[in-house]
């Protein structure tokens, strides 16, 4: 009997060493808003290899990923919190931790997840492994504009107040430090990738707020205070997202709101250096990983089509319709390709970004975000 026990063992440990290893640096994943479902892919084959379902509403989902790109953590606009593993392709956990959630974030070392709400507002943090809350932040309203910074912090604002608190995680029990007069209804925000520059852009007047977090003090610094004055103010279809801000060489390149042009802006100085006019308004503005190209696409009804501007001339060098509904774009991490998401056609379409060509089209129901493992090691994504 024990001959046969070791025998068994011995074939199990065989069997394991050639058992194939699952990767997920090439893996990504689809929101599919209209199924509550998420559509696992792979780069390299350009192919759909399952779908996850039981999300809940994801009308208007977001994710982030564990630093080991094993897990994805998706915000739903239900406030679900859902726990995807992509190696066992599906649902390790689940919360529904508000009535109405905007987005959230993971911290630095990967062991807090935090959301933010609309409804009631604030901010809700949990563990990583277990999704048990941690803390409860409340804010009196409607919490925009979540991010991850180094040390152990996230960063967020209040639409309604107007302030951004840094909630400061190092030891523990979160040390909270409100910053005032950030400007009438921010809509939404960024971070650098170095995790220095915090910038919030403003529904209620022209212009953004950046803060610099590496300052001994994080006073409020204006940016392009009145950019659209003394232009016709146009009805604002939909808000742009500066999550999918642009940083190219020493530039910012951010949307415009209500208006058909995009905006450029020294890094270091925060001042304006150039605008591209461009087809419609603005939703994305997103750079190659090389930053030498700026995709960008449109809010509804001139929601079909992308135009592709050069940094180093500012010019539009590329425009084309994907189809109807194009929500969003993820570059390959070198950017080599591009992934759109078209929600009305309903596939994913993968084009070449340096000869424009379309390689390879997924059927996707309602597709919207795209999210490659790559995230995982990028701050603020």
């Amino acid at each position: 009997m024990k001959h046969l026990v070791l025998g068994l063992v011995a074939i199990l440990m065989m069997t394991a060493a050639h058992a194939e290893p699952t990767a997920t640096g090439d893996l990504g994943l689809v929101i599919e808003r209209a199924k509550g479902s998420v559509l696992l892919v792979d780069q390299s084959d350009r192919a759909a290899l399952a779908r996850i379902e039981g999300l809940g509403d994801l009308s208007h989902a977001s994710l982030v990923y564990s630093p080991d790109q094993r897990f994805a953590y998706v915000f739903g606009r239900d406030g679900g919190l859902t726990k995807v593993d992509i190696v066992t392709r599906q649902i390790a956990n689940r919360v529904v931790q508000s009535g109405n959630a905007i987005g959230g974030a993971i911290s630095d070392d990967g062991t807090l997840v935090a959301v933010s709400n609309y409804e009631p507002g604030g901010v809700r943090v949990f563990d990583a492994d277990t999704l048990d809350l941690v803390a409860d932040i409340p804010t009196g309203g409607k919490t925009i504009g979540l991010v991850d910074a180094p040390g152990r912090r996230f960063v967020f604002t209040m639409w309604d107040s107007g302030e951004t608190w840094i909630a400061d995680f190092t030891a523990g029990k979160p040390e909270i430090t409100k910053i005032t007069d950030m400007g009438k209804n921010p809509y939404d925000a960024l971070i650098t990738a170095n995790g220095r520059t915090y910038i919030t852009g403003l529904f209620g007047e022209d212009g953004l707020t950046a803060l610099d977090l590496w300052g001994d003090r994080q006073e409020p610094i204006r940016v392009l205070p009145g950019y659209g004055r003394g232009q016709e103010e146009m009805p604002v279809y939909k808000m742009p997202h500066l999550e999918g801000w642009a940083l190219t060489g020493r530039e910012f390149v951010l949307p415009a709101v209500g208006h058909h042009e995009i905006l450029w802006i020294d890094a270091d100085t925060l001042v304006e250096t150039g605008r591209t006019q461009t087809h419609g308004q603005p939703v994305f503005a997103m750079a190659r990983p090389d930053g030498r190209q700026v995709w960008v696409n449109f809010a509804h009804p001139l929601n079909d089509t992308i135009q592709v501007i050069d940094s180093v001339s500012k010019k539009v060098i590329h425009e084309f319709k994907p189809g109807p509904a194009v929500l969003h774009m993820e570059f390959t991490p070198r950017g080599h390709e591009v992934w759109i998401s078209v929600r009305d056609a309903n596939k994913v379409m993968i084009y070449d970004t340096q000869s424009f060509e379309k390689l390879r089209e997924i059927d996707a129901d309602s597709p919207s975000g795209i999210f490659f493992t790559a995230r995982a090691h990028r701050t603020g994504l």
